[in-house]
């Protein structure tokens, strides 16, 4: 048990450095627009599992029998998932191109909160005292920082908002991580082929039009998409919902930190004291888990030696 729960602590905090410096990624294509961008990112995605499907020699026929086909509320949690993943993509890319890298992160900020909640109230997943109050100190960074905004910050809580719901649709179905994307990718790809079909007939798409560094980061975006998101389908389902939320302060603080120091973004006061609050929860957290689990150890050694004896 312990040791899945390493091993899905792995693969969670690589999806979250992943998308931490993806808006590297994002930033070369900036003049291609949101959508389009979107729409790319879907059909090549759904094209880079079918080829990770092929590699592992997995039958896409008997793959999709895998799926409990009779039971509604894996296909609604699956379709709901592509829905999600979708709006977060497109909310996320525009976020970037547009100069709003730190909206961006307070989102990312929020959503660990969202996920706690979510957890709580509909899995019924517990916490410890000490890593509520984390939690606490780290919430009230996030509100200071949104109050000293001073403007609605909708992006920073669509983003929230979609991601957490995201992952707690991960969370209840349960299907193979590799078949799940896949899926989740293909609801959405034949309106992704309608609008570039779209904006070929109108002469507006990007793709092959001169431009071979746009051409490479598009057809790239597939890998780039479906690498953190088959990473975060593994390590989700092997470790509790609140502490997928937590590793969640991973991706935003590299995002913020890339759109103060590389892109140019303004750093507050604000944002200093913001910070203060999450890294002393994560501090509180980390603290709270690391004595769990050596307390764990110390039971298992005290039962082993009783055993024996």
């Amino acid at each position: 048990m312990e040791h899945e729960k390493t091993k899905g602590i792995y693969f969670t905090a690589g999806a979250y450095i992943f998308w931490g410096v993806l808006p590297i990624y994002w930033k070369f294509i900036d003049q291609v627009s949101a959508l389009e961008i979107l729409a790319h990112r879907v059909i090549w995605s759904f094209i880079f599992i079918l080829l990770i499907v092929g590699l592992l020699k997995r039958k896409l026929l008997k793959i999709f029998f895998q799926v409990q086909m009779k039971q509604k509320k894996t296909w609604f949690g699956l379709l709901l998932a592509s829905l999600l993943i979708s709006i977060n993509w497109f909310v996320y890319i525009f976020a970037v191109n547009s100069n709003h890298i730190v909206e961006a992160s307070l989102g990312y900020f929020i959503n660990p909160l969202v996920a706690v909640l979510l957890g709580v109230f509909v899995l019924g997943e517990k916490m410890n005292k000490w890593q509520a109050i984390s939690f606490v100190v780290a919430g009230m960074g996030v509100v200071y920082m949104t109050v000293m905004l001073g403007t609605f910050p909708w992006i920073a809580l669509i983003l929230a908002l979609s991601f957490g719901f995201y992952g707690l649709s991960k969370k209840l179905i349960k299907v193979d991580s590799i078949l799940g994307l896949l899926l989740e990718t293909l609801f959405i790809v034949p309106f992704a082929l309608l609008f570039l079909a779209y904006l070929g007939v109108n002469g507006q798409h990007s793709f092959a039009t001169g431009s071979l560094r746009n051409d490479f980061f598009l057809l790239g975006s597939g890998i780039a998409t479906a690498l953190p998101l088959l990473w975060f389908g593994i390590g989700a389902q092997k470790i509790p919902l609140y502490l997928v939320g937590f590793l969640q302060y991973i991706a935003p603080t590299i995002s913020l930190l890339l759109g103060v120091l590389i892109y140019g973004e303004s750093f507050t006061k604000d944002h200093a004291i913001t910070f203060s609050f999450i890294w002393i929860a994560l501090v509180i957290f980390s603290i709270s888990n690391i004595r769990q689990v050596l307390k764990k150890r110390q039971m298992v050694t005290v039962a082993t030696k009783a055993k024996s004896a």
